[in-house]
């Protein structure tokens, strides 16, 4: 099996010129570790004494120890490092200028999962922004894309629906490294952010995670299977409605659920649209917090039995039309405010437009043609246009 080389251990192996003697800032999270699990905030302290003076941390936390949707995380201090520790998910998504003080390099080294609406790339962007006004550069540590890089899906966003769940018109499975997609929103925005790399060696587009070589570690509370991730880029979207998304069970993002629904009818239902790639199991769930947290639920687990086949994006757009048919009134949209968006709904800024709900609520979400029609996007078209920026 071969084992890929991450940005943080080519960087530590061979230091870019740009960190010669750099004060620096470091955007990072449990999940930011090298191949013996050590942290990069750690090891990029220890490799680079006295020049990490801050460390920042993404929505969860610096450990993941916070809850989704507009919980926010305090800032800190390690005592070790004797640095600061300033939290991206708490009164403020991006550093300030007192934050940024006496830096001279803003280092970013997060583990994205190929999905538009995560946001840890929507603090990157927002650190480019800050970071371009106060004319301190950015290095990118490259990670994997755990979907691998070569399947699209999903519309590209409606900048009318921009959101913290997506700030550029992108698809919701993008194909992207979290470096090439700070580099496609420094374009496609017009940040102008002066941003470095340190590509990973090894990784090739049509790798999943497990061809990497390397552990999954969680990036997020609820994504601690890689499993999990495989399915993310659909699930995501019933955080829009009243269904349990699997949050508050030990398999978030790869159940689904409600207590007004029968989970053989259901599933029966789902096997009508010929999805691939995946196998529904009528299961029951009982949530310990978030939706119908206590309560029985009835509804399906997802196996992805073949990764190349299975579109996530496709398959939640099923089941949330399924659930709407078969839980008629009690099926429901979520109402904001969701992720800071205080007047559009949330499946809209999810789904990255209104047409998803608008088709669901009329009713014509009842073949794998009107699947396709909401799930469409232009592959070839997204490749051209990030083609330059591709690293692999």
């Amino acid at each position: 099996m071969i084992s890929v080389e991450v940005g943080l251990e080519v960087c530590l192996r061979e230091p870019p010129t740009i960190l010669k003697g750099a004060t620096f800032g470091l955007l990072c999270n449990q999940a930011s570790l090298d191949r013996d699990f050590e942290y990069a905030h750690r090891l990029m302290a220890a490799a680079f004494p006295k020049q990490l003076k801050a460390i920042f941390s993404p929505q969860h936390g610096l450990f993941g120890v916070e809850q989704a949707n507009m919980i926010e995380s305090g800032h800190g201090f390690d005592r070790a490092l004797g640095a600061p520790i300033y939290s991206l998910y708490s009164e403020t998504r991006r550093p300030t200028r007192e934050m940024l003080d006496g830096l001279d390099l803003f280092v970013v080294d997060l583990q994205d999962v190929g999905t538009r609406i995560y946001t840890f790339i929507w603090t990157v962007v927002h650190c480019m922004e800050t970071c371009k006004e106060a004319g301190i550069p950015l290095l990118v540590l490259d990670r994997p894309n755990p979907i691998g890089g070569e399947l699209v899906e999903g519309p590209v966003l409606d900048p009318a629906f921009k959101s913290f769940v997506g700030l550029a018109p992108i698809p919701m499975r993008h194909g992207l490294t979290i470096a090439e997609l700070a580099l496609v929103c420094n374009d496609v925005l017009k940040i102008g952010a002066n941003v470095h790399l340190v590509p990973m060696r090894g990784w090739r587009r049509e790798m999943n995670f497990v061809a990497t070589g390397r552990t999954w570690v969680a990036p997020s509370p609820n994504l601690p299977r890689v499993e999990g991730v495989l399915t993310y880029p659909g699930m995501v979207l019933l955080e829009g409605t009243n269904l349990s998304e699997g949050r508050g069970t030990t398999v978030p993002f790869e159940v689904v659920g409600a207590p007004y629904l029968d989970a053989d009818a259901f599933c029966a239902r789902l096997c009508e649209f010929d999805l691939p790639g995946v196998v529904f199991r009528p299961i029951q769930l009982k949530p310990t917090f978030d939706k119908w947290a206590g309560e029985v639920c009835s509804g399906a687990a997802l196996h992805v039995a073949d990764e190349r086949s299975f579109r996530p994006y496709r398959t939640a757009v099923a089941i949330c039309a399924v659930a709407r048919s078969l839980g008629r009134e009690a099926f429901a949209w979520r109402p904001p405010p969701y992720e800071y968006e205080e007047n559009l709904a949330p499946i809209d800024i999810l789904s990255g437009d209104s047409r998803l709900r608008e088709l669901i609520d009329g009713g014509r979400v009842r073949t794998g043609d009107d699947l396709d029609l909401i799930s469409a996007v232009d592959d070839h078209a997204w490749w051209e246009r990030v083609r330059r920026h591709l690293l692999y």
